[in-house]
């Protein structure tokens, strides 16, 4: 079942490498080589293709090589309906770019994300079960913002008003004429936009657990045996109490006029201890997904092999989702590196999964690409990339 392919990318002067021009097949690449040498560099530059940055936390200057004006990426891909373009070009110091679908001109980069939709599965998310909440808030952000252009927007606007709320907080005992003054504007968009958030983000993880329940399940029962129960439940930073008096409501996750009224009671009524920790600390940036198996935490009592079928699985129901949402179209998988972390059964399953889609991949072994077909192997040497079909 293959659904988005991306057919070639072409590079210049983004990270080390200085220009490139590589071709994909539909099934399995592999981008192989010593360390270094651009391996996971191009596959920065596909993501980044994908949602407008990088996966990796640096400044967009970053992404330039080194004593270049700019860089470009160009994305030739397609979907079950057409052939598409997408074109970045980036500049140094002038904080802005030039962004490109189809030969048009982008103003906003929600107008683009999704058109071109992965799922990246890289060594960081093994720890998506035992990290901290920031791990599974990016990891719903990542994947609704590729469904949901809405979501995006209200992403973006609600984290421009947190910066300025959490900016008007902290300057707060020194001015506090101008807080009392703005800042219930402030509080208010920000409860709309954390309301909207808050909808996307529940019917998420509950289909996400109706996919990781039947991967790991299946999982367990092929390599390990057992019947563990995994549960993944959204926890919105909305007070436990209020909370556990909505618990049994089936519509409160649906409802925007009542979260919105929730949040706005708490971004109003706590002004003391925000004033006192200078931010803000009622909102969808202190979000959170529960991950239990059998009921117990699964960052506390699951194993290591359990936890890492768990983030498995849910890579694999983030790609199950993003096709649901998109009449059946899978998006493209990159692996960076991962297959190395996986022990044999949970790379024997990933491999099982990955027949029929695209899958872009790095390791420094050509050997790690045993997906029982082809593979479009392409050696990786200081940012030059050569082909050939194995």
């Amino acid at each position: 079942m293959i659904g988005t392919v991306c057919h070639s990318i072409e590079i210049e002067n983004f990270r080390n490498i200085p220009s490139a021009s590589v071709t994909f097949t539909e099934g399995v690449n592999l981008l192989h080589g010593d360390n270094a040498q651009g391996k996971t560099n191009l596959l920065e530059a596909v993501y980044f293709t994908a949602l407008g940055k990088s996966f990796r936390p640096v400044k967009e200057a970053e992404l330039i090589r080194f004593g270049e004006e700019s860089a470009r990426v160009v994305n030739r891909f397609s979907d079950s309906v057409r052939q598409q373009s997408l074109s970045f070009r980036l500049f140094a110091g002038r904080g802005h770019r030039i962004v490109e679908q189809n030969g048009l001109k982008i103003g906003r980069m929600s107008e683009m994300v999704g058109a071109f939709r992965v799922v990246l599965f890289c060594p960081e998310h093994l720890s998506l079960i035992q990290g901290g909440p920031e791990l599974r808030r990016s990891y719903l952000n990542v994947a609704l913002s590729q469904l949901r252009p809405l979501y995006l927007q209200s992403l973006q606007r609600y984290s421009k008003l947190l910066k300025e709320r959490t900016a008007l907080l902290k300057r707060a005992p020194e001015d506090m004429a101008t807080f009392k003054a703005t800042e219930p504007m402030w509080s208010a968009q920000l409860a709309h936009e954390a309301a909207i958030i808050t909808i996307h983000r529940a019917r998420y993880v509950s289909q996400v657990n109706d996919h990781v329940r039947a991967c790991f399940s299946d999982m367990m029962t092929k390599y390990e045996g057992g019947d563990e129960l995994p549960e993944l439940t959204y926890q919105p930073t909305m007070g436990s109490e209020w909370l556990e008096s909505h618990r049994d409501d089936p519509d409160l996750f649906t409802d925007q006029h009542r979260l919105e009224e929730r949040y706005l009671e708490l971004l109003t009524t706590r002004h003391d201890r925000e004033i006192g920790a200078g931010a803000t600390l009622w909102g969808i940036h202190k979000d959170d997904v529960k991950i239990t198996l059998n009921g117990r935490p699964a960052r506390l009592y699951a194993s290591q092999g359990q936890q890492r079928s768990l983030a498995l699985a849910m890579k694999l129901a983030e790609g199950w989702v993003s096709a649901y949402e998109s009449a059946g179209d899978m998006p493209v998988f990159l692996f960076d590196d991962v297959l190395s972390e996986l022990d044999a059964h949970r790379r024997d399953y990933l491999v099982q999964e990955m027949k029929g889609r695209q899958v872009i991949m790095t390791a420094c072994d050509p050997a790690a690409a045993d997906f029982g077909g082809a593979v479009n192997l392409i050696h990786v040497d200081g940012g030059r990339y050569t082909q050939k079909e194995v």
